[in-house]
């Protein structure tokens, strides 16, 4: 077998992705795929990991869970204290003019004002309130370079109940009235991310610490919450791979909506469009992960060259 692998091509600074990952890690077993995507992705220049809170129904400390799931997989990967993390908001916005201050809002401020020709994305797997929050604590970041990747809201054009979508609408609603690009994967979309327990065991499992975990933590969810369950969406993972080739679906451009308390789609034509994702190229995301994880367990390292 071949020693090669993506991490030994040399992807020059200026060309890398700048890229930053908000995470309801712990909310179910999906996240933990993406978050594992997007650290093995040498074409991004990953600037840090925000742990998200994902409501108060599930968990009191949801967002203390996904911190410490975030840091459970960099150990898992030997990588802790090689990725920035920095933690989001304790809970949802209160109202559409009332941010929710936190190290994670002020990591994409901080990114979103350098000096970079680069645009920055943000891939949200959970809730937005970060970014709605950052933009309401530093409207200036509403004219830079960011494009916002959403996996979230119900399906087009009439919408529903989705829960990322519920654990906070007044910062989708933020999002959604703000100038940014955002990339949306509703509902509709990211439930077709399915995977069985038999790929995951045959081409995740074998792939060291962080496959097995993987895996078994899929598993266990399954048996808890729907045991009837041979397989699982990885819901998440859109993001990563639109990062890597918008184009891996079919999308088109909308104009932005807002949301009822219902979560129902309010089309006021008023705001700028958004791309919608009506498909994501389930084969092209998976595979990709599958192969960065092999060829990471093989070579033992992420680091270029090493």
């Amino acid at each position: 077998m071949t020693d090669f692998t993506v991490f030994d091509v040399d992807y020059p600074p200026h060309a890398r992705q700048r890229v930053i990952v908000n995470t309801d890690a712990k909310n179910e077993c999906d996240d933990q795929f993406a978050i594992v995507q997007a650290i093995l992705t040498p074409s991004f220049e990953l600037h840090g990991i925000i742990p998200a809170h994902f409501g108060d129904k599930k968990s009191k400390t949801s967002l203390k869970d996904s911190h410490d799931e975030t840091m459970l997989v960099l150990k898992l990967m030997n990588l802790e204290g090689k990725v920035r993390v920095e933690d989001g908001a304790t809970h949802a916005m209160p109202d559409e003019t009332t941010p929710v201050d936190s190290p994670g809002a002020q990591l994409i401020i901080e990114e979103a004002m350098k000096d970079d020709d680069r645009p920055l994305f943000i891939a949200f797997y959970g809730p937005v309130t970060d970014i709605a929050s950052a933009l309401l604590l530093k409207p200036e970041i509403e004219n830079r370079n960011i494009i916002v990747i959403w996996i979230g809201g119900g399906h087009w054009p009439a919408g529903g109940r989705e829960y990322n979508l519920s654990n906070d609408i007044p910062a989708a609603n933020v999002l959604m009235k703000s100038k940014l690009t955002v990339w949306q994967v509703p509902r509709t979309a990211y439930r077709t991310m399915s995977v069985t327990y038999a790929e995951m065991i045959e081409k995740v499992s074998p792939c060291g610490e962080i496959g097995k975990y993987l895996v078994e933590q899929v598993i266990e969810y399954n048996m808890r919450t729907d045991p009837h369950m041979e397989y699982r969406s990885l819901g998440d993972s859109p993001c990563i791979g639109l990062i890597l080739d918008p184009e891996a679906g079919v999308w088109d451009y909308r104009p932005a909506p807002l949301f009822d308390e219902q979560m129902k789609y309010v089309h006021t034509g008023k705001y700028r469009p958004i791309r919608v994702y009506d498909s994501v190229n389930t084969r092209f995301v998976h595979e990709d992960l599958w192969a960065k994880l092999a060829q990471f367990h093989r070579r033992g390292s992420r680091d270029h060259r090493s």
